[in-house]
Formats: structure tokens, C-alpha cells, sequence
């Protein structure tokens, strides 16, 4: 029986990365990704590719989403702005949120997903980041997916997944070592392409998370601190 189709918005972190091997087991995958001038465009773009490549993902759909580096207000896009340093405790929305980003994806995914007939587009929102990032609270992709509902054509049916939105950053490493995805291909740091500089707080949650896994992370990074 043919497998339905769905879309991966991979932005080739380790959310998303082992958000792609969990959709590959009940559905037949297509990725999504977004360039959106921020500070590691080329490097994620790099471990986009290499993952689809990893799975033998033939079709991929990137978007330029230049606008929201021109919207600005976030040191992802606006170099003016310098990145944080770390701070695990913050419950502030941190000055790397980009505005309404993932209502962005999943407007271009729902749209795509209308075009090809998806089933479901799959994210890899997490809630332990949703103190700081709006966009990444459970209510926020149930309001989606009901406002998608709506603007599509009566036939479309499209379901938002975010299966990792419960995991911590731990339980997340585990599943992709279970699960044998390619985390040696993902990047999650925020300001360098080379070596990831391990004090922001992408890298220090991604850590933090191999850490408390027990399991040596395999990108390089300019420091390692111990995050508990």
C-alpha cells in the first residue's frame, strides 16, 4: 500500500534532523527548507542537503525567505545585533527569536502541501524552547492547523506534526541514536559555520542534551562547556 506524503521543514538541526527519521517511518517524505540570510544560511543549507542525501530524499523545495532578514529584529538576521551568550534559566524571549518565523514555514508548507497532496507537514518544534520562542508552543501549531483548514480548498486535509514538541533535548539525542539518524550531518549553532562556538543557546541546549545522553556530540565546536 502506498505510503501518504508528507513535508519535512528541515532546517538541518538536530530537532529536525530526527524529526525527518520519525516521518520516514510512516510516510513517504518530500523536505522543505527556508533561507532566510541568517547568520549560518550556508551551513544549514549544507546539512540540509546532506541529510535528504543521507535518505535518498529526492525532493526538495527551498524558499527564499530573504524578507525576514529585512523585517529584522533578531540577531539571526541583523548582524547589528550581537547573539547571547547562554543562559539556560532565561525565561525572556531571547533577542535570536525571528518574528513569527515558523508561521512563515508553515504557510509555504501548507501551500506546497495543497500543490502535491501531503498529509501532513512535520516540524520539530520544542516545547523546552517555547519560553523563549512563541512559535514553538503546542497551542500555537493546534491554531495552525485549524487556520489551514480553513484557507484550503474543502478536499485538503493537512495535519500539523510535531513529534519531538515533548522531548528534551536528552530524550531527542536518544530517539536519533535509536533511530540511527545522522546527526554528524546537522547544525545547530547560531553564529559560526566553521566550528560551532558552544555558548549560545542552540549550542548549549544541543549540549547540554548530548551530555545528559552520555553521548559524544560529533560536530566540532570551538569550546565544549558542561551545561547541567
Amino acid at each position: 500500500m502506498k505510503k501518504k506524503v508528507a513535508i519535512v521543514a528541515l532546517s538541518g538541526g538536530l530537532d529536525s534532523c530526527v524529526t525527518t527519521a520519525i516521518a520516514l517511518q510512516e510516510y513517504d517524505v518530500v523536505l522543505f527548507h527556508a533561507n532566510y540570510k541568517q547568520r549560518t544560511e550556508l551551513k544549514e543549507l549544507n546539512s540540509f542537503n546532506r541529510i535528504g542525501d543521507f535518505y535518498g530524499i529526492s525532493k526538495r523545495l527551498i524558499i527564499d525567505f530573504s524578507h525576514l532578514s529585512k523585517i529584522g529584529g533578531s540577531s539571526l538576521t541583523d548582524k547589528k545585533i550581537r547573539v547571547e551568550k547562554a543562559d539556560l534559566a532565561n525565561k525572556d524571549v531571547p533577542n535570536s527569536y525571528v518574528p513569527f518565523r515558523n508561521a512563515n514555514i508553515l504557510s509555504a508548507c501548507i501551500s506546497w502541501g495543497e500543490v502535491i497532496n501531503a498529509s501532513a507537514v512535520f516540524i520539530g518544534a520544542v516545547n523546552e524552547d517555547s519560553s523563549g520562542y512563541p512559535d514553538c508552543r503546542p497551542e500555537f501549531f493546534t491554531a495552525f492547523e485549524k487556520m489551514a483548514d480553513i484557507g484550503t480548498k474543502p478536499e485538503t486535509r493537512i495535519k500539523i506534526i510535531t513529534p519531538v514538541i515533548s522531548l528534551s533535548k536528552k530524550e531527542i539525542v536518544l530517539k536519533g541514536a535509536e533511530l540511527n539518524a545522522p546527526l554528524h550531518l546537522t547544525w545547530s549553532c547560531y553564529q559560526n559555520e566553521e566550528e560551532a562556538c558552544g555558548v549560545c543557546d542552540s549550542c548549549a541546549l544541543r549540549l547540554r542534551g548530548f551530555q545528559q545522553a552520555g553521548i559524544e556530540d560529533p560536530i566540532i565546536y570551538k569550546i565544549k562547556p558542561l551545561y547541567n
